[in-house]
């Protein structure tokens, strides 16, 4: 079973293949997503990475490292929660 794992605050420069090696230091990484914004396509400073081992070693190793000038937030990610229209 993988675990998904919550990065905040990442620097907008930050890339999926830099994340992928910077997980991958501690076990098998199934896959990376930087989150983006819908209209812009700009990144918004956080993504998730699952990993099927070693999530548990990379959040706490990871968790309030600097990555170019920012202090990276690292969890396991919650589950996602209903949201309502916003209309």
């Amino acid at each position: 079973m993988s675990t998904k794992i919550y990065v905040g605050n990442l620097p907008f420069s930050a890339t999926e293949d830099q994340l992928q090696q910077m997980f991958a230091a501690y076990g098998a990484v199934e896959s990376v997503s930087v989150i983006t914004d819908r209209e812009t396509g700009r990144p918004r400073g956080f993504a998730f990475v699952e990993m099927s081992n070693g999530a548990n070693e990379a959040i706490q190793s990871l968790n309030e490292k600097v990555m170019d000038g920012r202090t990276l937030k690292v969890n396991e990610a919650r589950p996602r929660e209903d949201r309502k229209p916003r209309w």
